[in-house]
């Protein structure tokens, strides 16, 4: 029972202390599930349309597109976003840059702080200053981690009997509305309790490498030191920039990616130490980091191993963002991941009533012991 209590206790507190950061953190995350979704329908310039007969474009080709468009700006890398999209440049500025890749005709030029972008900020970092606010949403997490455990003990049935599984797995809709609300707390927080247990978690993994590092070593993985991506400068002269990266380019898309291999980012590089980075193989939010050397085009040591040839602890890792958005399984896990998340926004909000019901009925109590006490 004293153990019990002090669940409770720890329950309401930890929860009234943490109840908007997670309200928010599962607002918006219900919003960046379906973020790609959302922009395929809202933005035609993520669109190019292929006609017979025609081929992507490569990297020196864009590139200098938009060096035409825009002379002032530094091209810092392409995505090539796959058949029938855009690519889409970064460069030293706010806005993305839209190409054609089969015209190289430079489409839109976007404002990085859209929509998106203003969500992005809430969920990272409650919309503060990111040291400020990356510490608010670490904490918040990490405590709401601690609530879903003290709440699965609150939640458990006293008896296994018809009555006590009713009232653990069950809404009763024709109750009175204090009833109902509890019954949306209690029941739905268990039904959303290993989804959430797995936001928490894999946040946790983004929020602190001290429990990044502890998985990763729980896992079976041993961190080493990060290793560098440089090319060898020996080479210096012997080759051109453009050229290197449009070979870079077809060893992605012909060689190096397995998955969705038109879909790839390069990077061009800003001095000759600098290598080309290659990012392919992106699905259901996984991807593989490649290092080339921008001269010989040689794999460097810093690039990661095909997910397939992964251990436990290096998948763990490398998949947690696509854990953490319900990416891994397509669209059916990310609609799951939604209601999940909508139900946790809503765990805050139906558990405050309860604690503000209780505390005006044992208000409701003490008023008439006082009057006894006057009339006395």
């Amino acid at each position: 029972m004293l153990f019990k209590k002090i669940n409770a206790w720890l329950h309401l507190w930890l929860g009234l202390a943490s109840g908007i950061i997670v309200v928010i953190l599962s607002i918006t995350g219900c919003i960046l599930v379906f973020e790609q979704e959302i922009k395929q329908l809202t933005s035609p310039w993520l669109h190019a349309k292929k006609t017979e007969g025609t081929a992507l474009l490569p990297p020196s080709k864009l590139y200098q597109a938009v060096s035409v468009a825009l002379p002032e700006k530094k091209i810092n890398s392409v995505w090539y976003h796959g058949e029938g999209r855009t690519a889409q440049f970064t460069l030293n500025s706010d806005s993305l840059v839209y190409v054609n890749p089969y015209t190289a005709e430079v489409v839109a030029m976007v404002d990085h702080e859209n929509f998106f972008h203003f969500i992005d900020e809430g969920h990272f970092h409650l919309w503060m200053p990111e040291e400020i606010g990356e510490i608010f949403v670490g904490w918040g997490t990490l405590i709401f981690f601690l609530l879903l455990i003290s709440g699965i003990i609150l939640w458990w049935p006293k008896k296994w009997n018809k009555k006590g599984v009713d009232q653990s797995f069950k809404v009763r809709w024709k109750a009175k509305l204090k009833r109902v609300n509890y019954d949306l707390h209690n029941v739905l927080g268990f039904y959303a309790l290993i989804i959430a247990l797995l936001f928490a978690f894999t946040g946790l993994v983004m929020s602190f490498s001290w429990f990044n590092k502890g998985v990763y070593w729980m896992a079976g993985g041993k961190d080493t030191p990060r290793i560098q991506a440089i090319s060898d400068t020996t080479f210096v002269g012997q080759t051109e920039m453009l050229k290197q990266v449009d070979k870079a380019w077809n060893l992605a898309i012909h060689e190096l990616g397995e998955f969705n291999k038109d879909e790839v980012i390069v990077s061009f590089p800003q001095n000759n130490a600098a290598a080309i980075y290659v990012c392919t193989d992106m699905k259901d939010g996984i991807w593989r980091d490649i290092y080339l050397d921008q001269f010989t085009l040689k794999q460097l040591p810093a690039s990661q191993s095909k997910i397939k040839d992964a251990d436990l602890a290096t998948w763990l890792r490398r998949s947690n963002f696509s854990l953490h958005v319900g990416a891994l399984g397509g669209l059916p896990t990310k609609i799951l991941f939604f209601l999940a998340s909508l139900i946790c926004a809503s765990l805050p909000v139906t558990g405050f009533y309860i604690w503000w019901g209780k505390k005006k009925k044992s208000a409701k109590r003490a008023k008439p012991k006082e009057k006894q006490l006057i009339t006395a």
